[in-house]
């Protein structure tokens, strides 16, 4: 709710009941909504205060909405909280991520079926033995998207973590062997990518009763080796877009299907 009862919009995204859609796209960087909402019929910004800028607009005439969340787990739970509380129900995380498999290259799709909670937003939450799952039905659809647009998809879980030169440069840390161990961890249990907020996001949506997922671009490599030029080229986030657009429209089809 807002934190002035005369005011309408919300304290930290600035937005009201009507301001956005059922369906909302959740990027981490502002300099993102734009681009998304290109894809929109009608597409207009909506407001823009601290990392959290809005576009709203239709798709297939349903009107979608696109915020940004900033970087971890702190702020995309307040952008989650405070769109659930303007009416947004469906929730698709679209980012990058860094790849966990050595048979995962940079340019593939990664679809979040799942969570490793390494993060501490979720815990004030949940107990860390809630699973921090994403929704089955958008899961699915998001995977089948990028499938049937020729993608090369994997479909499974990621590390969520809060630190990311904790991942990048772990031997500086004063903690690195267990930074190592836990990583190594990871990819043994078959984490297949690496990003910020998936866990907190599919965590309070559990809370909140609303649906998420997340569809996410890779980059980079499992021991951290640099990446070709073809490589940052193939894992540009524009590539993502069209295939995370095709995939809320899938969604939208689905449920209009099911209603």
């Amino acid at each position: 709710m807002s934190m002035d009862r005369d005011n309408p919009r919300q304290y930290h995204i600035e937005l009201a009941p009507g301001d956005v859609g059922k369906y909302v796209f959740l990027p981490g960087d502002p300099g993102r909504c734009e681009l998304i909402a290109s894809y929109f019929d009608d597409a207009h910004k909506v407001a823009s205060h601290r990392e959290y800028e809005t576009w709203s607009g239709f798709l297939d005439g349903e009107k979608v909405s696109v915020t940004s969340t900033g970087i971890g787990g702190p702020s995309a739970a307040i952008a989650l909280e405070e769109l659930v509380a303007i009416g947004a129900t469906t929730f698709v995380r679209v980012g990058t991520s860094g790849a966990m498999q050595e048979n995962i290259h940079p340019g593939d799709i990664a679809v979040v079926s799942g969570a490793i909670r390494d993060e501490g937003t979720s815990l004030h939450y949940l107990p860390l033995e809630f699973p921090a799952i994403a929704d089955v039905d958008l899961t699915r659809a998001l995977a089948d998207s990028a499938k049937g647009m020729g993608k090369t998809v994997h479909v499974g879980i990621s590390q969520s973590k809060d630190s990311f030169y904790g991942q990048h440069s772990p031997e500086r840390m004063p903690i690195a062997s267990r930074l190592h161990e836990r990583w190594s961890a990871w990819i043994g249990g078959g984490a297949i990518c690496s990003e910020m907020e998936a866990a907190t996001l599919y965590i309070v949506a559990s809370v909140l009763r609303v649906r998420a997922a997340g569809i996410m671009m890779v980059m980079g490599h499992p021991d951290q080796s640099p990446m070709t030029p073809a490589e940052w080229d193939a894992s540009k986030v524009e590539h993502l877009l069209p295939v995370a657009i095709e995939g809320m429209k899938e969604i939208i089809r689905r449920d209009k299907a099911a209603s």
